[in-house]
This record gives structure tokens, C-alpha cells and sequence, in this order.
């Protein structure tokens, strides 16, 4: 099993990286239904102008170093200059680290005029690259054609400056390459201190992170694979996501499983590790596929979105989350059952159980107080749930550090339209057969200068077929700003649908008006999102915990820590840092990741309640008894996926930042207040009433000679007798016989409060034994 997923991993892992941006689509606009007016725009402007998709526009500033105005002979050079960059090709160089087969975006820029700005203190060039912006060739290739301008400007004594999203793309990744390696090398770290601290082991600390890099392999191949059978494109953002999905998630199975692992092992020392990592891996199997299933399930949610974003995004996860779980169910139980014991190497805990340490006596206070546990809980949650008052969406993708593009758009911006290097388009179509005529938009070109934050307006510019015009207007604020877009969605859209002639039909594109338009489609869906998914995790639940009860306090409890994340978030983000909003995606991805991974945490401990409560003795008992052996590895998985999301939190971009941030402190609160504290303290309130109508251990609580409740019912002797005992033991301590009668479903052995004192002395005759069929084993046996 571990030599087929190496070389599935290995294979895919080439298979992905090769081909990944074969299958990403990097136009927003792309993504958004063609009812939409921006989407209609972009389709003349494919259909009618041959605009390629694939062209990624460049605007080059070129400027007098001194700051003066340009003279007649600066112009002459500047246009020498540019004859040759158009006839010069731009040869992408291949780093060392490129992926195999990349492809080759080597070519000739177009490369021509633009505008002079009115003061004459600079010039503006056009150039076009074309390719995948996504694709690290392409920005190989841009930074090789910036070298080629600068060079070639510099050599006449003039500066040059590069803008637009091309080059703001690189910028940024440029400037925040340091940092993210830093987070990315933290956030593996992490992962391992944690692992040594918990197990002491560095074996047990490298595995699960070996183990899931191969499984993400497997996973980016199979989508990558996916896309190439469905035709279905990605968005760029879908690779980097779903890594540290992926990560978070892998590292919280592995662990989940390793816990239960070294806690069997302790409680069967004489049981061959094998045997026990089986039995794990078919008792953990079954939350790790009920928790992946409502990941899946969530995520599949997504595919009813209008948006195209969403719609790529759930498909993808989905997947991706799918081999994790086939790995999780057949590698991982396979990696301990090839480790054993050498797993926790040169850890000395599988010798014995551990004292009652903290765990046990924060268990103990859980189940002594759990109405002030779970009042105080509650009022966390909904002190940072008030922070959604007054919460906003940002459609916005600027902001962050200032790159140096965008410190030459700002140059731009002092004397010509914010919008110069970004222009926003009205196209025009007509609706017979019928040419064109330049005359019939005079009418519409001239209302459009009248509204007002349209700084400029460009004439008129027909296709061939004289059957469409474009109209390109420069706004006076940034397209990408909320301002730009309340420009577009209200009164130009507006002024364009009075004054369009009735023989004529007209949509507004370009970037402001793309997202415009796509706050209108995240809107709708997530209306739409929220109540199917809650619905399928619901059901999940239901068919989990075989319960009416559980399900609905468990959906209650991630819905109002979905609540407190996107209130935290708001706090900081909206009103403490006084940015215009929340970033409009924030609120899906927190009910996707909080409410799906959250619902890991509650389901693992749920599923562990239940088994404690099946066996005979107080509720609260069984609570505090889960509660001891869970919260380690919800604690310590909680930690990792939180550090894994935190890592976005260092991407220069705003978005990725509110992302990385309010995941990880939605993880944290899920861990440590959801599944630790508030839901094992209403457990204990509810007792096995919290599983109406199927009750567990209802049955189980008759005396009976394989589970009895009076000690002293027990068949056993008081002194160990391996000859005629069906299985070797010692008793350090007074006896205590249920641990002896249910080793594969007892946690730890039960201490009665008085020593065991059989009534007659014993003798190691069969007939005593409550088993008819059974017969004394040799020593060998």
C-alpha cells in the first residue's frame, strides 16, 4: 500500500506541477454567467475585436530623469525606441527550480504609443504580453521585457516605470516572496515542534508531514486530471488553497489516528501493533469518513453557485478532500502498522499509562461545572458575534503595501484619469444586420461625458464589420475602488441604458464594471450556499450519531462559532483597521472551512462520548472519560490546521490576509471552545438523553457475566495465572476486571473504590470458567 501511493505521488506530483496552468482561467470576467452585462461586454469584445483573453496589457512610463518636461529629442528617442522593443523578442528564461515540460512563452511584445500627458513631463506606452498570468513563465517573460525596456531607455538618460495587473502581480509576489517563504518554513515548524512535543518522537513528527506532501500529490493530480476530462477551468487562487486544505486537514487525520494508536497500544502491550493499528484504523476510520464526507458535502454545495470562482472552487476541494480520505483509510493505517511501536521512538510513553495531568482535571472540571462551563463559552461566542453590526463587503483586490507599479499608476494618476492605464469600456452592437454609422453614438458618447467621475472619453472605435463600436472611458478613480464600481453600477449603467439608440444594444465592461457584477453574483449565492450546505452537514450528522438531539445542538454550536469568526474578522479588519470592508469571499470561505473543519473537531469528540456512554456507569463519567482521551489530538490538530491557514496571513494580498487570519482564529475557537468545552459541557448536562431516541448503554447497564456491575460478580481470580488465564496479565494495582473483559472497547482500565476479594479461594479449573468452550492455552499460545 505505501509503495503504490509513492509512486502515484511522484507520478501525479509531476503531472500536476507540468500541466496546472494548462487548466486555470485567470479573467474574472470568464467566471461570471453571460447574463450578466460585464460578461456580455467581454463577448462582443472576443466576437467583434478579436480581443484575445490571453493578452495581458502593459503600460510602460517613460519619463526624464531630471523631472522636466520631455524635449522633441526625448520624443524622437522614445519613439526609435520603441520600433525596436516591438521587433525585439523577449526569450523566457527557465530557472532552475522550473517545472518540467513548462511551457515556453518566448515572444515578440506589441508594442506601440499611447498618450503624452498634458504637462509633457512624460510619455505612455502600450505593450501586450501574451499567456496564463498564472503561469510563473509568463512573469518570467514580463521581467525579461522589463529589463529589455529599462536597458533600452536608460541608454538615452530616461527612466522608465511599469503598471498595470501583470506587472502589479509580479510586484507583489516579488515583494512578498521573503515573507511568504518565512511563513511557509513557520508553518512547517510548527507542525513538527508539535509533533516531538506531543509523542516525543522525531519519527512521529516527519511522517504525517511526508505522508500528506505525497497525498497532495496524488490530490493535485487527480484534479488537475479532473479539469483536463470536464474541460471545466481553475481559478488561480484553487492550487494555493486547496495546499493548505489539504495540509490542515491531512495532519488532523494522521493525528487523530496516531493518538488512538498509542493509546491501544498502552492498553494491549501484549497485542501485536498490527492487529491494533487494523482496529484503529476501522474505529477512526468512521468519524475521519463522516468529517470528510461533510467537508465534501459543503464544498459540493458550491457547484449550484453562479459565480464561476465558487463553482470551480467546490469541485476542486471536493476531490482533493476525497484521496485524503482514501489515504487516510488505507496509507496512513498502513504507515503505523509498518512502524509499530517504532513510531514513538525514543519516547518511553507506551510503557504506561500517563498520570491524570492537566487533561484530566480540566475533563473533571468540564463535567463538575458544566453550566458555567458552557455559559461562559457562550458569552465568548457572542461577545465577538456583535462585532457583525454594521459589517460591509469589499469587493476590492488592491490595497496592501504599495508595489512599485502602483506607485507609477499613482505618477499616472497626477496628470491623466486614474483610469487611463485601465480603461472602462461601452460596447456597442447592433440589432439587425444593418452597418454602423459613427454619427448614431454621437448622442450616447456625449452623455456619457457628462456623468459625473467620467474624466475622459475616447471616440468611437468600429470593427471591421462595422456591426459593433467601443467606447473606452477613463474614470477619475481607481477601477478597482468601490467608488469605481458604484460609478458603474449606478449612473453610467444607467446614463447607457437612456441614451443607447433603440436600434442598438450596449454593455459596460472593463474591470470596475467585472466587479460590479460580481458582488451582485456572491450576494445571491450566498443565500443559496448557506441553507444547502447546512442541510447536507446536517444530515451527515444524522446518519453519524444515529440521533435527532446531537445533530442539531452540534449545527448550532459551528453555526454560532461561524458567527463569532466573521464578527472577529469584522473587528479587526472593518473597524479597528478602518478598511472599507471584509473581503466579499470572507463569508463563504469561513462557513465552508469553520462550519466543515470545525465539525471535524465536534464529530471526533461526539463520536467518542457515544462510545463512553455505550459502556455502563454515569454520563458524566463517560464525558470526562472522552473529554481526557480527545482533547490532546483536537487540541493538537486544532494548532496545526490554524498554523497552516495563519501562513496566508503573511501574503501580501488583503484578501489572503483576512482569509489566513480569521480561518485560523475560527479553527482555534472550533478546538479549544466548541469541541473542548461547550460541547462535552452540554453532554453532561443532557447525559445520554443527548442521543434521544437510540440511548446508548440503556442495555449494557444489566449485570450480566460478560459485563458485570458488581465486582464482585467478576469470575476472575485475584492473582494472576498465565497458565490457565486466557491471556497473560500483571496487576501492579488492585484488580480491576473490566479493563481485562473489554479490551477493544474500554479506554483505560476501570479502578474500582474497594480491592478486589474473590470469595473462594481460587483453583484454575475450566468449569469455573464463565466460557463452556474454553480451554486452558500452553505458555507458547
Amino acid at each position: 500500500m505505501i509503495t503504490v501511493w509513492t509512486v502515484l505521488g511522484l507520478l501525479l506530483t509531476v503531472l500536476s506541477q507540468t500541466l496546472i496552468y494548462r487548466v486555470t482561467e485567470t479573467q474574472t470576467a470568464d467566471f461570471l454567467p453571460k447574463s450578466y452585462d460585464s460578461a456580455a461586454a467581454m463577448q462582443i469584445a472576443h466576437d467583434r475585436f478579436g480581443t484575445n483573453p490571453d493578452a495581458n496589457p502593459v503600460t510602460v512610463l517613460v519619463a526624464r530623469t531630471d523631472g522636466r518636461a520631455l524635449t522633441p529629442a526625448d520624443h524622437e528617442q522614445i519613439d526609435a525606441g520603441t520600433k525596436r522593443l516591438s521587433r525585439l523578442k523577449v526569450t523566457m528564461p527557465k530557472p532552475k527550480d522550473a517545472a518540467p515540460f513548462q511551457k515556453d512563452y518566448s515572444q515578440i511584445p506589441q508594442v506601440g504609443p499611447a498618450m503624452t500627458a498634458p504637462d509633457g513631463t512624460f510619455e505612455l506606452l502600450s505593450a501586450n504580453l501574451t499567456g496564463n498570468p498564472a503561469d510563473p513563465g509568463l512573469e518570467n517573460t514580463y521581467r525579461a521585457f522589463r529589463d529589455n525596456a529599462r536597458a533600452e531607455f536608460a541608454a538615452q538618460g530616461l527612466r522608465t516605470g511599469f503598471t498595470g495587473p501583470l506587472a502589479d502581480q509580479v510586484d507583489s509576489g516579488d515583494d512578498g516572496k521573503t515573507l511568504a517563504t518565512i511563513a511557509g518554513a513557520a508553518s512547517a515548524a510548527l507542525i513538527v515542534l508539535l509533533h516531538i512535543l506531543v509523542f516525543r518522537s522525531v519519527l512521529a513528527a516527519l511522517l504525517p508531514l511526508l505522508s500528506v506532501a505525497l497525498i497532495g500529490g496524488v490530490a493535485g493530480g487527480a484534479i488537475v486530471g479532473t479539469s483536463l476530462l470536464t474541460g471545466i477551468k481553475l481559478s488561480p487562487s484553487v492550487p494555493s488553497l486547496i495546499n493548505v486544505v489539504l495540509i490542515g486537514i491531512g495532519i488532523d487525520y494522521f493525528l487523530f489516528l496516531m493518538f488512538r494508536f498509542r493509546e491501544q497500544l498502552r492498553a494491549r502491550p501484549d497485542r501485536h501493533h498490527r492487529a491494533t493499528a487494523a482496529e484503529v484504523g476501522q474505529k477512526v476510520g468512521t468519524a475521519i469518513t463522516s468529517a470528510a464526507l461533510t467537508i465534501v458535502a459543503a464544498f459540493a454545495t458550491l457547484g449550484v453557485a453562479s459565480f464561476g470562482q465558487f463553482r470551480v472552487l467546490g469541485p476542486a476541494v471536493a476531490v482533493s478532500v476525497l484521496v485524503m480520505l482514501l489515504a487516510s483509510l488505507t496509507l496512513m493505517p498502513a504507515v503505523l502498522a509498518a512502524c509499530g511501536r517504532k513510531l514513538f521512538w525514543p519516547s518511553r510513553a507506551l510503557a504506561a499509562e500517563p498520570r491524570p495531568g492537566a487533561t484530566a482535571r480540566f475533563a473533571d472540571l468540564v463535567t463538575r461545572r458544566p453550566l458555567a462551563m458552557a455559559l461562559a463559552s457562550l458569552a465568548l461566542l457572542g461577545a465577538l458575534a456583535a462585532g457583525l453590526a454594521g459589517i460591509k463587503m469589499d469587493y476590492g483586490m488592491g490595497g496592501g503595501p504599495r508595489t512599485a507599479s502602483q506607485t507609477t499608476a499613482q505618477e499616472i494618476s497626477h496628470a491623466l484619469p486614474a483610469g487611463v492605464a485601465d480603461p472602462t469600456s461601452v460596447y456597442v452592437q447592433t440589432k439587425n444586420a444593418g452597418p454602423l454609422s459613427p454619427a448614431a453614438l454621437d448622442g450616447l458618447t456625449r452623455h456619457l461625458t457628462g456623468v459625473a467621475g467620467v474624466g475622459q472619453v475616447a471616440k468611437p472605435v468600429l470593427s471591421e464589420d462595422k456591426q459593433a463600436a467601443r467606447i473606452d472611458l477613463f474614470l477619475t478613480e481607481d477601477p478597482q475602488s468601490q467608488r469605481a464600481r458604484d460609478l458603474v453600477s449606478g449612473p453610467l449603467r444607467a446614463a447607457v441604458s437612456q441614451h443607447t439608440p433603440a436600434d442598438l444594444t450596449a454593455h459596460v465592461g472593463g474591470t470596475a464594471a467585472v466587479f460590479a457584477d460580481v458582488s451582485t453574483a456572491a450576494s445571491h449565492d450566498l443565500r443559496l450556499v448557506f441553507p444547502v450546505a447546512a442541510v447536507l452537514i446536517g444530515v451527515i450528522l444524522l446518519l453519524l450519531l444515529r440521533s435527532l438531539l446531537a445533530p442539531v445542538i452540534l449545527m448550532l454550536s459551528v453555526g454560532l462559532g461561524f458567527a463569532a469568526t466573521l464578527g472577529a474578522a469584522t473587528l479587526l479588519f472593518q473597524h479597528t483597521m478602518d478598511n472599507p470592508g471584509v473581503n466579499f469571499m470572507l463569508p463563504l470561505v469561513l462557513f465552508l472551512f469553520v462550519v466543515a473543519l470545525g465539525t471535524d473537531y465536534n464529530i471526533l469528540i461526539s463520536d467518542r462520548i457515544r462510545e463512553e456512554m455505550a459502556q455502563p456507569g454515569p454520563p458524566r463519567a463517560a464525558v470526562a472519560r472522552a473529554l481526557r482521551h480527545t482533547a490532546p489530538a483536537i487540541a493538537t490538530a486544532g494548532l496545526v490546521l490554524a498554523g497552516s491557514f495563519a501562513s496566508l496571513a503573511a501574503n501580501p494580498q488583503p484578501s489572503n490576509q483576512q482569509v489566513g487570519f480569521a480561518t485560523g482564529v475560527g479553527i482555534l475557537l472550533s478546538a479549544f471552545v466548541l469541541s473542548i468545552v461547550l460541547v462535552p459541557a452540554l453532554a453532561a448536562l443532557l447525559g445520554r438523553a443527548l442521543w434521544w431516541p437510540l440511548r446508548p448503554g440503556r442495555t449494557a447497564a444489566r449485570p450480566t457475566a460478560e459485563h458485570p456491575t458488581d465486582i464482585q460478580q467478576s469470575p476472575w481470580p485475584t492473582t494472576p495465572h498465565q497458565d490457565t488465564h486466557p491471556f497473560p496479565y500483571a496487576h501492579p494495582q488492585p484488580y480491576a476486571p473490566q479493563a481485562e473483559q473489554h479490551p477493544d472497547t474500554h479506554p483505560y482500565p476501570y479502578a474500582h473504590p474497594q480491592p478486589y476479594a474473590h470469595p473462594q479461594p481460587y483453583a484454575p479449573q475450566q468449569e469455573q470458567h464463565p466460557n463452556p468452550a474454553w480451554a486452558p492455552p500452553s505458555h507458547h499460545s
